[in-house]
């Protein structure tokens, strides 16, 4: 599906022309992805180093100064949905959230019937913590849309190897894709080579650069502490 030429579809396709529209045409410069499986936690921090080192660029395919990029977010459903949702819903409308859940969780863990003589909570009865973190996924995604607040969402038949590698391969498609309509290069990271070449510079690299680098960093340091004084 991520090679289908149709924009509708092709998932990969289409969620790089909705974070890209979202970005260019109404101001979304904060992409935030929020799981709510714990297992798919790392998928959320997985996907921030991906986006912020492949569409983060100053130059595009030109050469021309462009300084394109949304600042990736991490979030955990339920955990975060008591703070940072209140950000979400209430706060700058400069996001678009991208939910991931799963319809089968790898454990059963039923709600114990200790609160049945509890009002305000015996309506929990019969039901699971499965069912209780997607109603919560799913009350997240109305709140964020009574808010006005773009959002975009995944759902796993299951947490397998195959589902979670099929979506990490949709998010790398997706990269690619938006690398074409930024017109950026998404496979180059010379943001991080400059930090990369100043600490071997100050670790004592010998090479001919690394002197320069040196001496620059040096100059950089004293002049800050000048105006620190």
């Amino acid at each position: 599906r991520c090679s289908n030429p149709n924009l509708m579809k092709n998932p990969a396709y289409l969620n790089a022309a909705i974070h890209y529209l979202a970005d260019k045409k109404k101001g979304k410069s904060i992409s935030v992805m929020m799981p709510y499986a714990n297992a798919l936690k790392d998928v959320a921090d997985w996907y921030r180093q991906l986006w912020a080192e492949s569409i983060g660029k100053a130059f595009d395919l030109k050469g021309k100064k462009v300084n394109v990029g949304q600042t990736p977010v991490k979030a955990l459903g339920a955990t975060d949905q008591h703070s940072q949702v209140q950000l979400y819903v209430e706060g700058p409308n400069d996001k678009i959230f991208t939910f991931i859940g799963t319809e089968k969780f790898r454990a059963e863990c039923p709600i114990p019937e200790s609160f049945k003589d509890i009002p305000e909570l015996n309506y929990l009865q019969g039901h699971d913590m499965g069912t209780l973190l997607n109603a919560e996924l799913d009350a997240t995604e109305f709140a964020l849309y009574c808010a006005e607040r773009p959002s975009v969402k995944f759902i796993l038949d299951e947490i397998s190897p195959e589902n979670v590698g099929g979506l990490l391969y949709l998010l790398e498609v997706q990269t690619a894709f938006s690398g074409g309509l930024y017109n950026i290069n998404a496979f180059d990271q010379p943001g991080v080579e400059e930090g990369k070449k100043a600490t071997a510079a100050l670790m004592g690299r010998t090479k001919p650069e690394d002197i320069a680098k040196a001496k620059e960093i040096k100059a950089f340091q004293k002049l800050k502490k000048q105006k620190a004084l």
